[in-house]
């Protein structure tokens, strides 16, 4: 059976995908993929493909997406499937990165938690009875991997290349998924994904926003069952 590369969020580490690996352990080999130790998504793509098996299935969420489409440019032989959640097939905005500069400024200065507090968590969830247990998850995953990594993975998104030509020559099974309610990665930028992608099933998660594989995991993973199993 093949194996199954997930790659997590900015600021995110394995536990993103904790009820997944729970669900799935048992049925295949799961590698969990870092963003921790580069500073461009390029780089960040050529060290997953230097320990990941010969060939694999590839999930990525949000940057973990990001990061996947540049593995699928860099390899696409090597990707037997690909399932891109909450994700971006566009380099940055002008505007976003002008956004991104004061955050990374207020990080330099020590105050990551404030900046993930007040700028960011509040933009990842749909309201939920377990809104706030997520988004404690997400600040001791984000404490835990530090300043510097905010910084870097900041860099490397705002230098992002654009990957819609590469999606349109992508021919393999192709999940697009995202939360209904994300205000990161909007609806709109799914619906373009899977029209680019010549074979895609496009599913979106009902009372979800930016991180479905933990607002609403049962039918997160089965999406992602029905994609691996297609």
């Amino acid at each position: 059976m093949t194996p199954l590369v997930l790659i997590p969020g900015m600021m995110c580490d394995a536990r993103l995908f904790s009820p997944q690996i729970a669900a799935l352990s048992g049925q295949r080999d799961l590698l969990l993929a870092s963003l921790a130790h580069h500073g461009s998504i390029e780089a960040m793509a050529q060290a997953i493909l230097q320990t990941a098996p010969q060939r694999f299935a590839l999930c990525g969420l949000s940057m973990g997406g990001i990061v996947a489409m540049e593995i699928l440019r860099q390899a696409p032989q090597r990707v037997d499937r690909i399932a891109l959640l909450d994700t971006n097939p566009l380099a940055e905005r002008e505007e976003v990165k002008q956004r991104r500069l004061p955050q990374m400024q207020a990080v330099r200065a020590g105050r990551l938690a404030e900046v993930m507090r007040d700028e960011m968590k509040p933009n990842y969830l749909a309201p939920g009875p377990q809104r706030q247990d997520v988004l404690d998850l997400c600040m001791e995953m984000a404490l835990g991997l530090g300043s510097q990594v905010f910084l870097s993975q900041s860099r490397a998104l705002m230098d992002r290349p654009d990957q819609t030509a590469t999606l349109a020559q992508a021919s393999l099974p192709a999940l697009v998924l995202c939360g209904r309610q994300d205000v990161l990665c909007p609806l709109e930028r799914h619906e373009l994904m899977a029209e680019l992608i010549s074979s895609c099933r496009l599913e979106v998660i009902e009372d979800a926003g930016h991180l479905p594989t933990l607002e609403q995991p049962i039918e997160t993973t089965a999406a992602l069952v029905r994609w691996l199993e297609a």
